[in-house]
């Protein structure tokens, strides 16, 4: 079958057929709502949820189960579909951080502005707020701002946001230093910078992870046949592995070698390579 049949094909389908690219996607003017909507996933991704039934955060579900607790669920699933599909995981995340920044974002500003300042938030408007995001963004000139994107954009000057609890913003790094800052003046100074960065790709740990069976963890210098590049192709398919591996690697370290327990949240009694561990403090990039 040649393009022009096809192309005459398509233009024979009616309007409201799918067979016509003006079809193939739904839409509609009003977004689908994102929460308590056990229809949104299943309508995403018909492939993984063939049934149409399984969805996220489902009424008639008993007991309850959150969106996190689901989504880790099915990323540790044995048959692997949700992990190595190719944008589950993101959809997936991208609404666990919007959820975050929607649920534990809020704005702080000074008593005696509050009247002022309250006031102008219930009158400005959301297109005034997209136009000036807009601006902003293109570097445009503060006289081409008009009389309500001044005032907005004065108004961005005496409100602060609170996002501590959102991870990865502003916000979140400065309640971490401030955290660190805390410990110094409780604990002292630490004693031992450490930067730990195992390698997914060169470790026999986590091939047998990924699921290799040939590799034999029982030697003293297990063997991985497959080259370096299929290696790290193995880590970009699956990401949930190589995020398992390194909790795995930064637990087994501190157990085993610095003699941290981390179900009492202290140090053994017989301790590690450094003596008994008062305390430690760890971020992930």
């Amino acid at each position: 079958m040649t393009a022009s049949s096809i192309n005459n094909i398509a233009q024979s389908l009616p309007s409201t057929g799918i067979g016509r690219s003006d079809s193939f996607l739904h839409y509609e003017r009003d977004p689908i709502n994102e929460y308590n909507n056990p229809d949104l996933f299943p309508g995403m991704f018909p492939t993984l949820f063939p049934l149409g039934i399984g969805g996220f955060e489902d009424s008639r579900r008993c007991p309850a189960v959150s969106f996190e607790a689901q989504v880790e669920h099915l990323l540790d699933q044995s048959s692997r579909e949700f992990r190595y599909h190719q944008f589950f995981s993101f959809v997936a995340l991208n609404l666990i951080q919007r959820r975050k920044a929607h649920l534990h974002t809020s704005l702080s500003i000074s008593s005696n502005r509050f009247g002022s300042i309250a006031k102008f938030l219930q009158n400005v408007s959301a297109d005034v707020l997209s136009n000036l995001a807009y601006k902003l963004k293109n570097e445009k000139d503060r006289s081409e701002f008009s009389d309500e994107e001044k005032n907005a954009f004065q108004l961005l000057n005496q409100v602060n946001v609170i996002a501590a609890k959102v991870p990865g913003s502003q916000a979140s790094k400065i309640a971490t230093r401030n955290q660190i800052r805390s410990y110094y003046g409780y604990f002292g100074l630490p004693h031992l910078f450490l930067t730990l960065n195992p390698s997914a790709v060169h470790s026999p740990v986590f091939q047998v992870m990924y699921g290799e069976t040939s590799v034999n963890l029982g030697e003293q210098f297990p063997y991985v046949v497959h080259p370096r590049s299929e290696r790290a192709c193995r880590v970009a398919r699956d990401p949930v592995a190589a995020a398992d591996f390194f909790d795995f690697m930064y637990h087994t370290i501190f157990s085993d070698l610095f003699g941290w327990d981390f179900k009492v949240g202290k140090s053994t009694t017989d301790g590690g390579i450094f003596g008994h561990i008062r305390a430690f403090f760890g971020c992930a990039e």
